[in-house]
């Protein structure tokens, strides 16, 4: 048994994480700095809460934005969230509140003070569910200031997150460990793969697609996601049965199909870092269980794929989504994917470019209620294109037919 099943099937039972954060129609607001505005931990959050829970009442909207601190978003916070009146949201600060030199109390505390009025200012405007998000790491290799060094940053950003964990117990919020995500995985994976294996970027601050993983994951579990996909159950002298989600015909080895809960399509680059993490474990699992083989291996065909496992491993269950590199549902989910990338594009220069803006004519509007009413108009408009790209992803989530197949090895 390879290293990779064995985790799996001693991790296979799900977690414990937070509350669920996600009530019915959640809003969910994606705030942060430049990293977030790099609209790939966002992008992952929103694919995996609209493919992986089969839900489709959730909506989410990204307000990610370059050099900001707590400060700078508690500024416009009341301004560019009325957009979208947000229910949920998470927060990730302190990559640039840390003012990339060794930690200081003053920096601790004037960060501790924004993001107190960031955490209240969320609740003022109705968001009842906030996961506060840590910040996250520098890369040991590529983080290059001339004011500290990436351990030194690093032990500056850990600060932080204690000031972002203390501040979720006071406010009474969920907290995700960014950091601790990151930090984990960044020494496994340079230890295994080499220094030069960059898990934060090769500018040491933004990560790539597998970096990004390891944030979503942290977020995804502050939202309270259990990380079950489905569980799939084939009888070799009986039905086939699937769990919620998952309606499923066939009988005597055959599994056919019908999925509304899709595993998380894993690119080759992100595939790569949950050798270092327990993404799949935690928050991909979508199993198959095999009972009554008579045979002590069995041939397992899920699409093009084709894997061998032992009896005691399908009667355990595998992890699909963790043993087979392709699967018939990646297709659905990449197209998912460019549909949530072209929304969450136009979010960017809508608050940017334009909403954020409004406030500079407050004055005006409150005097001249024609001007006022202009922009409201633009602010409508710009909803409405951003609404319409939200159908079009959700457009997206409909059932996909597949087949497992399980044969007796001879």
């Amino acid at each position: 048994m390879n290293i990779r099943t064995l985790l799996a099937s001693i991790l296979l039972a799900a977690p414990a994480f937070a509350e669920l954060q996600l009530p019915p129609n959640a809003r969910v607001a994606i705030i942060g700095d430049s990293i977030t505005e790099q609209k790939l931990y966002s992008r992952f959050i929103e694919t995996y809460l609209l493919a992986c829970t089969g839900r489709k009442d959730i909506k989410c909207f990204q307000f990610g934005w370059g050099g900001e601190t707590a400060i700078a978003f508690s500024n416009r916070l009341e301004n560019d969230l009325s957009v979208f009146n947000p229910t949920v949201a998470t927060t990730c600060y302190g990559m640039n509140d840390g003012h990339y030199v060794p930690y200081a109390p003053a920096i601790g505390a004037d960060y501790e003070k924004w993001m107190r009025v960031v955490l209240t200012g969320l609740k003022k405007v109705g968001v009842t569910n906030i996961v506060a998000g840590s910040p996250g790491a520098v890369d040991t290799k590529y983080f290059v200031k001339p004011g500290a060094t990436a351990d030194q940053y690093n032990d500056n950003l850990a600060h932080l997150r204690d000031i972002d964990k203390k501040l979720a117990a006071e406010f009474h919020t969920a907290f995700a460990d960014v950091h601790d995500e990151m930090i984990r995985a960044m020494a496994a994976a340079k230890a295994k793969l080499g220094a030069d294996y960059d898990v934060c970027g090769r500018d040491g601050v933004h990560p790539g697609p597998n970096g990004h993983l390891l944030m979503a994951a942290a977020f995804l579990k502050g939202l309270g996601l259990d990380g079950n996909i489905g569980t799939i159950t084939v009888d070799m002298k009986g039905a086939s049965t699937g769990s919620d989600g998952h309606a499923v015909t066939g009988s005597n080895g055959v599994a056919e199909i019908t999925s509304s809960k899709w595993p998380f399509f894993l690119e080759p680059e992100m595939r790569k870092i949950t050798a270092f993490c327990k993404f799949d474990e935690e928050l991909n699992r979508y199993t198959l269980r095999v009972k009554n083989l008579d045979g002590a291996k069995a041939m397992v065909t899920w699409g093009m794929e084709a894997k061998e496992f032992t009896k005691e491993q399908l009667s355990a269950g595998i992890n699909l989504a963790a043993e087979f590199d392709k699967s018939p549902l990646d297709a659905p989910f990449i197209a998912l994917v460019v549909a949530v990338n072209n929304k969450q594009a136009y979010e960017t220069p809508m608050i940017k470019g334009m909403v954020t803006n409004f406030r500079n004519f407050a004055a005006d509007a409150k005097a001249d209620p024609e001007f006022a009413a202009a922009m409201n108009t633009l602010k409508q408009k710009m909803m409405a294109k951003q609404e319409k790209l939200d159908a079009e992803a959700h457009a997206k989530l409909v059932p996909v037919k597949h087949v497992i197949k399980v044969e007796t090895a001879r």
